[in-house]
C-alpha cells in the first residue's frame, strides 16, 4: 500500500551547500561525486547525523561520468550515514535537485519515511569527454571479436578523425539552438529590453553581495577545496560594466550577455526532509513545510512556446490545487537562468491574452512586488550547477521565511532544459 492512514506535513529542517564556483576554475579538480559527499557531510556534521539512518536519499546530476551510475548511493555512504540508508539518482535538468526534495517529500507525506535527503551536483569542470560513435564500434568490433585476427582487423580502419572529441554543449537536440539562442527569441517575442536585463542582473549581484556581508550564509555554506564564499558574485559591478558587455548569443542583435545570463558553474547542495515527529524527537527545528510542488513541459520544438516557459504554466496550476493566487507570497525564488527568462516568465503572468488564449485562465495572474524577488541573490550573482539550484533554494527560502515572523509563504519557480518546469510552495 502507497498511501498512510494519514497525510502528514513536510517539514524542512535545513539545508547545507559548497560555495558555487566558476567553471574551470577552483573546483577544476573536484568531481560530482567529491562534491556532493562534501554536502551531505556538511547536513550530518550539522543535524548531528553521524550513523543515522535516513529513510531515503534522493539526488542526482546533469553532466554525468558513466563511472557515476550509483552517485548518491556512493556519496552518502562516504557521507556519515548508517550504510543501510538507501539512495537514489534521478534526473529532471535544472529542476532535478527541487525534483529530488518534492520526491522525498511525498514519502514522507505517504508515510513511507519519516526522513530524506535531497540534493544535487555539477561539474562543468569534470564534464565527460565523448568521442565519436564510431570510434566506439570500431572499439566494440574489435572487444567482440574471437580470434586475434578479429580482434586487430577493425583498428585498420581507425582514422584521425576518430580522435576528435564531441564536446559537451547545451543544445535542445530537437531544434539545434543552445539555451542562450532559446532565450533570444523568447526575448524578442516578449520585447525585453537590455536594459530591464541589465538591471535584474546588477539587483542579483547587490543582493548576494549584502547577504553575505550580513552572514545569511555562514550556516548554510561549508567550505570546500579552499573556497569559502561564491566567486561568481560581482560586488563591484555596476549598470555601466554591464552595458558594456557584447551580446553572447546572437552578436548582431541579440540582448543576452555574459553579464547578464547565468555563469557555468561547479557546486552542489543538499536539505534535509521530515516528519514533524522525527524532527521533534531529534530536537531539530522546523524552518518552514514544503506543502506543494508541480512539474510541467511545454511544446518548444514546434516554436508555439518559448523554452523556458514551462513554470508559467505550471505554477497557475500548482496555486489551483492550493487555493492561492500569485500575490498571496511574501517571498518569490525564480531561477535565474537568464535575466530575460524571469523577465518573459513575469510578463506572461501579467498577459490578459497569454493568461487566456495559452494558460486558459478567466483572467491574469497579474504582478508581484519585485522587492520581495530573490531576495538574497538568484543564480544569474550565486551562480548554477545545473542540478544543485534547486535544493539551494529551497534552503535559502527556508531560513528566510524561519527568520521573518510576518512571512506566510514563498514561492519557488525553476525553468529546465527540454521545455519543463519545476514549482514548489514552501510554508511557514
Amino acid at each position: 500500500m502507497l498511501v498512510g492512514s494519514s497525510v502528514r506535513r513536510v517539514a524542512i529542517i535545513g539545508g547545507v551547500r559548497i560555495p558555487f564556483a566558476r567553471a574551470h576554475g577552483a573546483y577544476a579538480d573536484s568531481s560530482n561525486e567529491s562534491m556532493l559527499t562534501a554536502a551531505f557531510r556538511g547536513v550530518v556534521d550539522r543535524f548531528k547525523l553521524g550513523g543515522v539512518r535516513l529513510g531515503d536519499v534522493a539526488a542526482g546530476a546533469v553532466i554525468k561520468h558513466t563511472r557515476d551510475y550509483n552517485l548518491t548511493r556512493e556519496c552518502l555512504l562516504s557521507a556519515g550515514l548508517d550504510p543501510q540508508t538507501p539512495g537514489v539518482d534521478l534526473q529532471r535538468a535544472c529542476g532535478t535537485s527541487l525534483e529530488a526534495a518534492i520526491l522525498i517529500g511525498n514519502k514522507i507525506a505517504l508515510g513511507q519515511i519519516d526522513s530524506g535527503l535531497a540534493g544535487g551536483t555539477d561539474s562543468i569542470s569534470d564534464a565527460p569527454i565523448v568521442y565519436p560513435r564510431s570510434y566506439q564500434q570500431l572499439l566494440l568490433r574489435s572487444y567482440r571479436g574471437r580470434s586475434a585476427w578479429q580482434r586487430i582487423a577493425p583498428f585498420f580502419s581507425l582514422r584521425p578523425r576518430h580522435f576528435r572529441p564531441i564536446l559537451p554543449a547545451v543544445v535542445e537536440p530537437r531544434t539545434g539552438l543552445s539555451m542562450g539562442q532559446s532565450t533570444e527569441l523568447m526575448a524578442k517575442r516578449w520585447h525585453i529590453s537590455r536594459e530591464e536585463q541589465d538591471q535584474l542582473a546588477y539587483e542579483s549581484h547587490m543582493k548576494a553581495t549584502a547577504a553575505w556581508r550580513e552572514g545569511f550564509y555562514n550556516d548554510l555554506v561549508v567550505d570546500y577545496s579552499g573556497l569559502k564564499v561564491d566567486n561568481n558574485i560581482r560586488q563591484d559591478t555596476s549598470l555601466e560594466k554591464l552595458a558594456k558587455l557584447r551580446p553572447t548569443f546572437d552578436p548582431k542583435g541579440g540582448t543576452l550577455t555574459a553579464g547578464n545570463s547565468t555563469p557555468l558553474t561547479d557546486g552542489s547542495s543538499a536539505v534535509l526532509l521530515a516528519s514533524e515527529e522525527w524532527a521533534a524527537k531529534r530536537n531539530l527545528p522546523v524552518l518552514a513545510y514544503l506543502t506543494f510542488g508541480k512539474a510541467w513541459a511545454v511544446d518548444f520544438a514546434s516554436g508555439n512556446e518559448g523554452l523556458l516557459m514551462a513554470p508559467a504554466h505550471a505554477v497557475p496550476a500548482m496555486l489551483r490545487d492550493a487555493g492561492l493566487t500569485l500575490q498571496d507570497f511574501d517571498y518569490y525564488e525564480i531561477h535565474e537562468a537568464f535575466a530575460a527568462q524571469v523577465l518573459c516568465t513575469l510578463k506572461a503572468w501579467e498577459s490578459p491574452e497569454y493568461c487566456r488564449d495559452v494558460l486558459g485562465l478567466a483572467a491574469p495572474l497579474g504582478s508581484i512586488d519585485r522587492s520581495k524577488l530573490n531576495v538574497k541573490g538568484g543564480s544569474i550573482a550565486i551562480g548554477h550547477p545545473f542540478a544543485a539550484t534547486g535544493t539551494r533554494i529551497v534552503s535559502s527560502l527556508a531560513k528566510i521565511l524561519a527568520g521573518d515572523p510576518n512571512a506566510r509563504r514563498g514561492l519557488i519557480s525553476a525553468c529546465t532544459a527540454g521545455g519543463m518546469g519545476v514549482t514548489a510552495i514552501l510554508e511557514r
